[in-house]
């Protein structure tokens, strides 16, 4: 067995042996044989990545086995480990590890500890080979294996109905995108011959394929922008963007843990990861590109609006996420291919590190989730306080920190790629930066600062245990330096050829070259965002009220998630009902009840109630059927 191949199967071992093996070895070895797992995938992670990234070291494309053979159509499982790669394997491996270690203080008292942890594993597997398949029927293996493992953690608390439909929801929503990401597969196979991303990109930049396409009522099409828009749908439904978003905020009914791992550093992302990885696809298509950069950009500043007005502490970070998975899909639309990933890593050190400090907080507060509950925790969990500030700063954008070189990089980016969608996603981008630094202190003022407000809990509020607060400890350092670290990441051509941009795309190399203004607009907008969540929550703590019952509908337009929920319930789930009402009162009711199964029967009885009357049992009344029997045989036959 290869080392690069037991950072896969090292997970899936641990999953494995919780999974089956937990109820009989003892929940302490369960969970031992989870971590020992993630330690020695992350562990190999850290050596493929100073090969292959910091070493200069060759791309590792390694066949494992033969996977799929049926006549023209071959598919081997196989690992791909390029720089992108190296640090997808970096971010999911050691973030995961962190979490898993995080979860044995948090799930502590839950008895089914050992099936958590499996699926953990599992999901931490699932991801890992999404991001090392070296064609797009791998990618999809690993594509829906975590759409598998997030059905089943986000539904771990099985006997809470919101848990149930949170799970349910998600599913079906990922669904969604995923038939398009299907479809979109489908037609590379159709087109290219193959699903083997060497071949596919090679040909593509070749222009080796047909130009159109016909597709459906649409007539002919363009090849690449089709494939690259059904790519994309699969890309919206896995990472929550615009119109496919309605999965996230629900999915926070899971353990904070879950919350952390979906949305951080794995699934939320791997749209954005499917995306750099076509780059050779999308590059061709100017079309696709500005369908992702309005996407991206209407994402961000949307999820940031929500955000503003929501009061459950884990939610506020999940539209958090919402909105920074736009900025790296609009960095991408612009051929910012490097950035996106670049945001990709930093994002997973301060969001884990947020999530994991609301969880830190809730254990606090024994359970509760309403800010509005909360307030001075200041002084009972000051190491949590701590840790979540450099999460907040890192997260929006204050200078030196991680937040700062990423988010940064993907404004100026946007700005220099001098074009109608470029612009708009800049605008958009900017007053997202604005609204995301005054949601994020604003959980910080209405968590931290101010009166208590449930005094009980208050009281008994105490700081998590060290195994809960090791990993906030060195997330935070990776909050506070992996932009410092990963800076070289957005210098060209750092990547190789992991990414392709197409000349005359090269927005983030003239990123460098923007104005002073642009380059010092992101801090203002920090300025301004920490400066109206101060007056509102510590300087004037009313006024929220006051303006919430001013601007009444516009406050419940953004608490309702501008009523998505409620319209695609209107448009799908109430219609589905009444299909399924008509078909049951039409078609099982009326047709197979009323015509079949209880027509039949009644037809049965009413023939077999004639005949029984007939049956009188007086013999000269069977004379004189058999007397009337013999006419009508004579006249038949004479």
């Amino acid at each position: 067995m290869s080392v690069n191949l037991l950072i896969l199967l090292a997970p899936l071992a641990g999953a494995l042996t919780a999974g089956l093996l937990g109820r009989h070895i003892g929940r302490s070895a369960a969970i031992g044989a989870t971590i020992v797992g993630m330690l020695i995938s992350a562990a190999l992670a850290i050596h493929v990545f100073f090969n292959v990234a910091v070493g200069d070291g060759p791309v590792i494309h390694e066949e494992v086995f033969s996977w799929i053979v049926s006549g023209k159509f071959a598919v081997h499982f196989g690992l791909l480990i390029d720089r992108m790669t190296a640090i997808m394997l970096i971010v999911v491996s050691g973030i995961s590890t962190l979490i898993h270690i995080y979860s044995i203080g948090y799930m502590a008292e839950d008895p089914d500890e050992p099936r958590f942890f499996s699926y953990l594993s599992l999901f931490t597997f699932a991801m890992l080979a999404l991001v090392t398949a070296d064609n797009f029927l791998q990618l999809f293996f690993g594509w829906e294996g975590v759409g598998l493992a997030s059905y089943l953690l986000i539904g771990f608390w099985y006997r809470k109905e919101s848990a149930c439909n949170a799970a349910i929801k998600a599913f079906l929503v990922n669904r969604v995108g995923d038939f398009g990401f299907a479809l979109g597969i489908f037609t590379i196979f159709m087109i290219f011959g193959t699903l083997d991303y060497d071949q596919v990109f090679h040909m593509a930049g070749r222009k080796e394929f047909q130009s159109t396409v016909n597709f459906l009522f649409f007539g002919p099409v363009d090849t690449i922008t089709l494939i690259c828009l059904l790519l994309f749908i699969g890309a919206m439904g896995k990472s929550a963007q615009f119109l496919l978003h309605t999965w996230l905020p629900d999915a926070m009914e899971g353990p904070t843990p879950v919350s952390a791992l979906i949305h951080a550093a794995t699934m939320v992302t791997a749209g954005v990861f499917m995306v750099c990885r076509a780059s050779p696809l999308f590059e061709l298509s100017p079309t696709a590109l500005g369908v992702v950069t309005i996407v991206g950009a209407v994402t961000a500043l949307f999820a940031a609006t929500v955000g503003l007005v929501q009061n459950d502490i884990k939610k506020v970070i999940a539209y958090s996420t919402c909105s920074q998975l736009g900025y790296m899909f609009f960095a991408a639309g612009v051929s910012a291919y490097a950035a996106a990933m670049f945001h990709l890593m930093t994002h997973a050190f301060f969001k884990a590190l947020l999530f994991l400090s609301a969880g830190a907080v809730i254990h606090a507060m024994h359970h509760e989730q309403d800010m509005r509950r909360m307030g001075g925790l200041i002084k009972k969990i000051p190491m949590t306080y701590g840790v979540m500030m450099i999460g907040t700063l890192a997260l929006t954008g204050f200078p030196f920190l991680a937040g700062f070189y990423s988010k940064d990089a993907i404004l100026e980016s946007a700005y220099a790629a001098h074009s109608a969608v470029g612009t708009f996603a800049w605008l958009m981008g900017m007053l997202a930066a604005v609204l995301t630094t005054f949601y994020s202190f604003r959980l910080v003022f209405m968590t931290f600062h101010g009166k208590p407000v449930d005094l009980h809990a208050y009281g008994h509020a105490h700081e998590a245990p060290w195994s809960m607060r090791g990993p906030l400890v060195l997330l935070a350092v990776g909050a506070v330096f992996a932009g410092v670290i990963g800076a070289p990441m957005i210098e060209a051509h750092w990547f190789k050829e992991a990414i392709v941009v197409a000349p005359g795309h090269e927005a983030l190399e003239h990123a460098h070259h923007v104005p002073g203004w642009v380059k010092w607009l992101p801090f203002v907008a920090f300025l301004v965002g920490l400066t109206v969540a101060w007056l509102m929550y510590v300087r004037l703590p009313t006024l929220p009220g006051i303006m919430a019952e001013t601007f009444r509908k516009t406050y419940r337009f953004l608490v309702n998630a501008w009523y998505f929920d409620r319209l695609y319930d209107w448009m799908f789930v109430n219609m589905a009902k009444k299909i399924g009402d008509g078909l049951w009162r039409t078609g099982d009711v009326t047709i197979i009840d009323g015509f079949g199964v209880n027509g039949a029967a009644a037809t049965c009885a009413r023939v077999a109630e004639w005949l029984r009357s007939i049956q009188s049992g007086y013999i000269y009344h069977y004379a004189f059927v058999m007397v009337i029997g013999v006419l009508v045989l004579v006249t038949v036959y004479t």
